[in-house]
């Protein structure tokens, strides 16, 4: 894993989310050549979400393709990964003490308005 990599997904980040990525599937036909690196996947995601790079545009540095990095990203996706990921992380901080609450807002404004009489 190069630098660059290893700075979008320092070692304290990894721990947290290499816990919960989900178990591959297994192949029904067995064989088939082996997965790419999860870290290197995960730090290919990484440097895509936050850069705003097109998935077919990921630089080759990362050593997986984009396809590669954009399929997992799906799978990942489907099993609640980031929403998992979202908890630890302020679970983490929060029992760490490095979350200012008197700074948090509850917004009700995605629930959906009821019309009528219902």
């Amino acid at each position: 894993m190069n630098e660059f990599a290893r700075c979008l997904v320092p070692d304290g980040l990894w721990d947290i989310t290499e816990s919960l990525i989900p178990v591959a599937p297994k192949r029904a036909q067995g064989g088939g050549i082996a997965r790419s690196d999860n870290r290197q996947v995960f730090a290919a995601m990484v440097f895509v979400l936050t850069s705003g790079c097109a998935w077919r545009h990921l630089p080759p540095t990362f050593g997986v393709s984009y396809q590669t990095a954009h399929r997992r990203f799906a799978e990942w996706s489907e099993a609640g990964l980031w929403a998992k990921l979202h908890r630890a992380m302020l679970d983490r901080l929060g029992s760490a003490g490095d979350i200012d609450w008197s700074r948090a807002i509850v917004d009700g404004a995605s629930l959906r308005a009821k019309r009528g009489d219902h």
